[in-house]
């Protein structure tokens, strides 16, 4: 059996221009893009995170808590008064008060989405606000987060940029209290984080194709994914959780051989005799629909499993490593860009699993949410380190990065999303008035 890939050079990739290339040649360019941005992203962390020191960190930084959001958090909103509208839908409008932590404020964030430490000549990315077409969507407030989490735990699952949410998420809490690291292993894709004064814990569990999955060969150009079997590293885990953000995307548009019941059953980008050519798109539903079964199979009973969408990259001018970047400074307007090709695609088939597993959840008591938050990505191209980023080794830059996102940056409104999702959908009453810590 041999092995083929052919990659075609893109020459350009204006997104308000017309698709000039056919989706097959598409995706092939993002297939070898995402094979060398995630995987080596993903190689690099642990090593990076072994380097960290917090605690010298915090020594040379003077850390202070927000007391003045207390005031705003001491009648909490009930859930009844809080208006229902589409907060996905809208445009990026000016907030001349963010960001609301920095880079020397907060040390979860690393050195590839340190867009200001290294470098960066602009500051307006992070100087915006998502605005509802039909109302407002207020900042996130990191008291009134933990306080509705109080007693209760959190996963993210999926890839790296399911990991960045949850940097993003421990910066914002960090104006409300710092979390202590009470994981179970030295391993950096499996990562729990507790909040003492609430006993709340939030976990990553890396899995970027949310089933089984195992590499082939030592370079990473192939992978075997079991479509029907769950993963275990975080299936037999999660039965801990009351919430689980599960995310997947980018690793399905690279080289696969897909198995269903211990058997070869096709393979994406192969050229294998007698093997059938599928494409990611029966595997990403396949993926979706097993990955769903392991939660209601083996989750928390009345636990809450939230899908979050797609995040589109940003790649511009051609492939990583043809010139390929992404250097805007400001957010497309909604009707500069449109959601197509396979963003598009995969958009679509995350809401059909979605809708189908939330009314099978629903006869067994589980609780459905979803946090659609592909279309405001898809607006800001802006917001990716682009060559503003380095490994841990000193004058070591990255490939330009527009696939994750900068800290603090537009990642930081995913947060805004999930504390208004969870006060509309009424997941936890909550007491008219509360002192806080």
């Amino acid at each position: 059996m041999k092995f083929l890939l052919h990659f075609p050079l893109l020459k350009g990739n204006n997104i308000r221009s017309k698709q000039t290339l056919s989706s097959k040649v598409t995706i092939l360019v993002f297939s070898t893009l995402v094979v060398f941005m995630l995987t080596t992203i993903s190689s690099s962390l642990f090593s990076y995170h072994s380097l960290l020191k917090i605690n010298e960190y915090n020594k040379e930084v003077s850390i202070e808590f927000d007391d003045s959001l207390k005031n705003e958090t001491e009648i909490m909103p009930s859930t009844t008064s809080v208006k229902k509208c589409d907060i996905f839908s809208g445009e990026w409008v000016p907030n001349p008060e963010a960001p609301y932590y920095t880079n020397t404020t907060c040390w979860e964030i690393h050195e590839h989405q340190n867009c200001m430490k290294f470098g960066r000549p602009d500051s307006e990315f992070m100087k915006w606000r998502w605005k509802p077409n039909e109302c407002e969507l207020p900042i996130f407030n990191p008291f009134q987060f933990l306080e509705i989490m109080r007693g209760k735990s959190m996963a993210f699952v999926g890839d790296s940029i399911g990991r960045n949410h949850m940097q993003s998420m421990i910066c914002l809490l960090s104006r409300a209290e710092w979390p202590v690291d009470v994981s179970y292993t030295d391993e950096f894709s499996f990562k729990r984080w507790q909040y003492s004064n609430y006993n709340f814990t939030m976990a990553t569990f890396w899995s970027p194709y949310l089933v089984r999955a195992e590499q082939v060969d030592s370079k990473g150009g192939l992978i075997n994914v079991y479509l029907d079997e769950f993963d275990e590293k975080w299936t037999a885990q999660i039965k801990e959780f009351d919430y689980v953000i599960i995310n997947g995307g980018q690793w399905f548009l690279r080289p696969m051989v897909f198995y269903e019941n211990q058997k070869i059953v096709g393979c994406q980008y192969c050229s294998w005799e007698n093997v059938t050519h599928l494409t990611w798109h029966n595997g990403y539903k396949k993926a979706f629909r097993t990955s769903y079964k392991a939660i209601m199979s083996v989750g928390k009973p009345k636990g809450v499993t939230i899908l979050r969408t797609y995040a589109p990259s940003h790649f511009e001018n051609g492939v990583w490593d043809k010139g390929g970047n992404c250097v805007r400074t400001k957010p497309f307007k909604s009707n500069e860009t449109r959601l197509e090709g396979y963003n598009l695609e995969l958009h679509t088939i995350q809401l059909e699993e979605f809708k189908r597993a939330e009314k099978e959840a629903t006869k067994k008591g589980l609780k459905f949410m979803l946090l659609d938050t592909t279309q405001a990505m898809l607006q800001r191209p802006d917001g990716h380190p682009n060559k503003y980023g380095h490994w841990p080794q000193k004058n070591v830059t990255i490939s330009n990065d527009c696939v994750h996102w900068c800290l603090p940056g537009p990642i930081d409104t995913w947060a805004d999303f999930l504390l208004q999702t969870l006060k509309v959908e009424g997941v936890r009453s909550t007491p008219e008035k509360k002192d806080f810590i």
